[in-house]
């Protein structure tokens, strides 16, 4: 028998029924599975100045917002912390001013102090991207929204570093409680690395939930996020380090996405709950000549080197290493970045090969030593790879003796002696042309000038990229893009370093996931992610 009254009674009926929707709306946040991704972690750090690997573009995307990001043409800069941006006339000076809602994790204002700490705390700690703002003069913070950058020199593409995760901004009242210290003259006292594995301090849509090394990487919605908000509360990274374990897992319903399926492995997911599609990329395999090698037999000269390059039948190679899952490369710089329009593709012409040979006197042919990283790089197996280039440039009486090393020995070698012949891969840092003028390009200080041995070898200095490259960052976009055109074809005729393909990304998931996407800078950006209804 119920004692209470009408009015008890209805008061009592709306309480129950409040707790009973409070706790069926609690009970389905709490009962929605975390997103898990299959992927080889390969962390080596989580402290913003240090860290520096695929995994971290996803974390530092995802948990430390930066000023400007890249639209979802890849292309496109778009406002993120700072609302608005302008720059002075010949690109020595940027000046940003922060969207007055952004805040960080803990609720507070990101200001201009912060963005200044993180920025001269990457330069001064000299972690692995350090050389984003090698070039910052100064960084002046005249109000609290506002920041004014200067460069020594001008720089075009500076908006294109300042969207790379690594400058992601950090609380640095946080920070610095825990050991973070950003001074020069403290750099070698900073204690917070271990702080920062356990913990974040940024305002992107994601918190850092844990870190378990070799295991897994979790991140936890921002519930504080300032932004569009993230649509699922948790993410978790596994550990899987091959491809067909990620498959395996997919298929079996132990991850959502698997992100590093091969092109060989993609074929064998037949599951009706998942989707499987390729999508270009911008990560390359390259093929690098060293005219300074110690172990040469014959001058590399520019007839020599460019008989090598006619020796490749490049489209055969990509069958035969990713099962044509790739696409052909003009130029040390990826298909679709300022300066790649229009470009000639490379040529496979064994007369003409064995031509060039012939007047350079080398009718016979001659040996050739290649020292090479035997690893596998976005699918492509580097000994399956070099074996056919063995095969090839034997039809032009070059006679290749493949050294396959680990990638520390490698790194060892061409920095050392050089070998006459090697292949590499690389993978954009931000989306910016000048990097790889700057990597490939035969310009004094260049990496691949001195791991070529061109910096002591007759000829190999190209003086005009010098110069077109200082033109091309004092330019406006439209200047800048045809001045790096012609930085191009004069890369492609230096034929020191020939690409060999751009190995497409597989993207494979179960349907359930929506919003997965490629990105340059993000590698898969988490926040867009969502599970469907």
């Amino acid at each position: 028998m119920n004692n209470l009254g009408p009015s008890r009674r209805v008061l009592f009926s709306t309480a129950v029924l409040l707790a009973m929707t409070s706790s069926t709306a609690l009970v389905s946040a709490q009962d929605q599975k975390p997103l898990i991704i299959a992927r080889n972690l390969a962390v080596n750090s989580l402290d913003p100045a240090r860290t520096s690997c695929d995994t971290c573009n996803i974390y530092m995307y995802a948990v430390y917002e930066t000023l400007v990001r890249l639209g979802d043409d890849n292309k496109t800069i778009t406002p993120a912390l700072a609302e608005k941006w302008e720059a002075n006339e010949n690109n020595t000076q940027f000046t940003f001013h922060i969207n007055p809602k952004a805040v960080f994790s803990d609720g507070s204002p990101v200001e201009a102090k912060d963005v200044k700490w993180s920025w001269e705390r990457l330069g001064n700690l000299q972690g692995g991207m350090a050389w984003l703002f090698e070039t910052v003069t100064a960084i002046e913070t005249p109000d609290e929204r506002t920041i004014v950058v200067k460069l020594s020199a001008p720089d075009s593409e500076f908006l294109g570093k300042v969207i790379a995760p690594y400058a992601g901004v950090v609380n640095s009242e946080v920070a610095s409680v825990q050991g973070a210290k950003a001074a020069k003259s403290d750099a070698a006292s900073d204690a917070a690395e271990p702080w920062f594995l356990a913990n974040s301090a940024g305002s992107g849509p994601y918190v850092l939930g844990a870190y378990s090394p070799n295991d897994e990487l979790r991140f936890t919605r921002n519930e504080k996020y300032w932004d569009k908000p993230a649509a699922i509360d948790e993410i978790v990274i596994k550990q899987i380090k091959d491809s067909v374990a990620q498959a395996q897992a997919l298929q079996s319903g132990a991850a959502d996405i698997a992100m590093q399926i091969a092109p060989d492995t993609a074929p064998t997911i037949e599951s009706a709950e998942i989707t499987v599609e390729t999508v270009p990329s911008y990560n390359f395999i390259y093929m690098a000549m060293s005219p300074g090698a110690k172990a040469n037999t014959v001058p590399l000269s520019l007839k020599v080197r460019q008989a090598i390059a006619y020796a490749i039948d490049y489209k055969s190679l990509i069958d035969f290493t990713i099962g044509g899952a790739g696409k052909s490369v003009a130029v040390a710089i990826p298909n679709g970045f300022p300066g790649t329009d229009g470009l000639p593709q490379p040529e496979y012409d064994v007369e003409k090969a064995k031509q060039l040979l012939k007047e350079e006197g080398l009718g016979d042919g001659f040996d050739m030593e290649s020292v090479f990283p035997n690893e596998n790089y976005y699918g492509v197996d580097m000994s399956t790879l070099m074996q056919f280039v063995q095969q090839n440039l034997a039809k032009v009486n070059v006679r290749l003796q493949l050294k396959p090393t680990t990638f520390p020995v490698w790194l060892d070698t061409v920095k050392g002696d050089h070998t006459p012949l090697t292949a590499s891969f690389y993978a954009p840092d931000y989306f910016g042309t000048d990097q790889y003028v700057k990597t490939f390009g035969m310009i004094p200080g260049t990496r691949w000038l001195a791991r070529s041995g061109g910096d002591k070898a007759e000829g190999i200095v190209n003086d005009k990229e010098k110069e077109l490259l200082e033109k091309a960052v004092a330019s406006p976009p439209e200047e800048r893009d045809q001045l790096y055109h012609q930085i191009a074809l004069e890369m492609i005729k230096d034929r020191i370093i020939v690409p060999l393909v751009a190995p497409d990304t597989v993207l494979a998931y179960n349907k359930k996931v929506k919003g997965m996407k490629y990105s340059v800078t993000a590698v898969l950006p988490l926040q867009d992610l969502s599970f469907a209804q």
